[in-house]
């Protein structure tokens, strides 16, 4: 996990950040593991990457375009 970010209601926010164009499902196991943790406490779980396209993998699971964070 490279950041956590949580709120004053202990929403948190999981980040995993790969240096990959691509993203597997095996990219999500340490983010699984905090969601199995924190239960619904877990508001998302996100792997930032290099590749072009937001992906759905599961219940509040998505891989995210690194370059999304500089884009309104």
């Amino acid at each position: 996990m490279d950041v956590i970010l949580e709120n004053r209601q202990r929403q948190v926010v999981a980040i995993e950040v790969k240096a990959a164009s691509t993203v597997r499902s095996d990219d999500f196991t340490g983010l699984r593991r905090v969601a199995d943790r924190l239960g619904d406490d877990l508001i998302a779980g996100i792997v930032l990457y290099t590749g072009t396209s937001t992906l759905p993998f599961g219940d509040r699971m998505r891989a995210v375009p690194v370059s999304a964070l500089w884009q309104l």
